[in-house]
């Protein structure tokens, strides 16, 4: 099935405020945790056997049934609007049980990115890495791991992440390899360019 048509079908109406702000909510949690808590990733290859282990998010999952339970309205849409090649009315019954695996999946994902990223910054800069930068450079990377993290503003690109956790859930796609991808850029990316970028756009 080709994803083209779906991302054309993800319009405003289904990106409500509500969802968006527990889509930040959720990042936000999970990402300062990040900061503060455990050993860091040192590695892609150690990321992604990180991502092989269960997952830990029992902290986090009265949010994520939240933002679920937000996002149903949203997904029933897309299911219902999408042009499936195959048995439509199964994937409407399993919508949003599959979002609700997909957006699991993903979490787990983006904090064991962002483990990496900080690492990467505090090897950098020989200081902790600043909150906003890793959430950004995060991100970015998640959703667009070909691209250099566009450092000139942190603002989150919250919009992007819920349309591709709704369009991955509708269609129930594994993340898995998606994530490893994010996985090896953050291990390539030029840290010390990137900084350097950022502190040029600080002093305009």
């Amino acid at each position: 099935m080709e994803l083209e048509p779906y991302r054309k079908s993800v319009h405003d109406d289904v990106m409500t405020s509500a969802l968006v702000q527990a889509a930040g909510s959720l990042v936000d949690d999970l990402l300062d945790r990040v900061l503060v808590g455990d050993e860091p990733v040192t590695s892609a290859a150690e990321g992604k056997r990180l991502l092989d282990r269960d997952d830990d998010l029992d902290h986090v999952t009265d949010r994520i049934q939240r933002f679920v339970g937000l996002a149903t309205p949203a997904v029933r849409m897309l299911a219902r609007g999408a042009k499936f090649t195959r048995v439509p009315w199964v994937l409407v019954a399993t919508s949003t049980a599959s979002t609700g695996v997909t957006i699991r999946s993903s979490i787990r994902e983006v904090r064991v990115l962002a483990s990496l990223v900080a690492h990467r910054l505090e090897q950098a800069t020989g200081a902790p890495a600043d909150p906003a930068l890793v959430k950004k450079v995060t991100l970015d990377l998640y959703l667009s791991p070909r691209r250099e993290p566009d450092v000139s503003d942190l603002s989150l690109p919250l919009v992007r992440l819920v349309r591709r956790w709704l369009i991955r859930g509708v269609l129930g796609r594994d993340t898995r390899k998606a994530a490893g991808k994010a996985l090896d850029a953050a291990e390539r990316l030029d840290v010390d360019a990137m900084l350097a970028r950022r502190a040029r756009h600080t002093r305009a």
